[in-house]
């Protein structure tokens, strides 16, 4: 689905510190490695969101979290294998902190999600790991849903993401739905 000079540009941003801007299931997203804090505070940044809010990671599959699910219990497991790949956020316990508290923000948990959309999963694979994945906008303001519409935020705010991935999302697909793993309960409906 990525062509090779797209393959490499956005690894090669990424690798540099960069910010990507990629279609997900509802929309355009805006990614980073979320181990490099200046990557990561370039994209709050380009948010306007505070740290404390925490940011999602998207995976390809599961073995690119598997730190975060040494300490989930066989149902847990269960639970997220039943939802994955798929559109549902989980917030992860992290009690070794192996994600920054930068991603983290004020939380114990991580929100994680492994993602069916092809283009994302095959973006992950291509990192090899999660990479954050927020929603291409200004906090509280509505997401970018095309290319066409990031591209004029970009000139409206007079900064945006050092690489934009070609791709289309699903026409009026909600955000993904996020639960946390621990009590099960719904925090944001799909």
């Amino acid at each position: 689905m990525l062509s090779l000079p797209q393959r490499l540009n956005a690894i090669t941003t990424l690798a540099e510190g960069g910010v990507i801007a990629y279609p997900t299931e509802s929309v355009y997203g805006y990614g980073c490695d979320p181990f490099n804090a200046n990557a990561v505070a370039r994209l709050l940044r380009l948010k306007r969101r505070p740290q404390a809010k925490g940011l999602i990671l998207v995976a390809a599959d599961m073995e690119q979290i598997a730190p975060l699910l040494a300490g989930v219990s066989r149902q847990q497991l269960a639970q997220l294998q039943a939802a994955w790949p798929g559109p549902v956020t989980w917030l992860i316990p992290d009690p070794n902190q192996w994600v920054p508290d930068w991603v983290r923000g004020r939380f114990d948990s991580v929100a994680v999600r492994v993602s069916a959309h092809p283009l994302v999963a095959e973006l992950c694979r291509a990192w090899g790991g999660p990479i954050v994945s927020t929603s291409a906008n200004l906090s509280n303001r509505p997401p970018a849903r095309s290319e066409y519409s990031l591209r004029v935020m970009a000139r409206f705010t007079g900064e945006g993401a050092d690489y934009i991935l070609p791709g289309s999302t699903a026409p009026g697909a909600r955000p993904t739905e996020i639960r946390d793993l621990q009590s099960g309960r719904i925090i944001r409906p799909g």
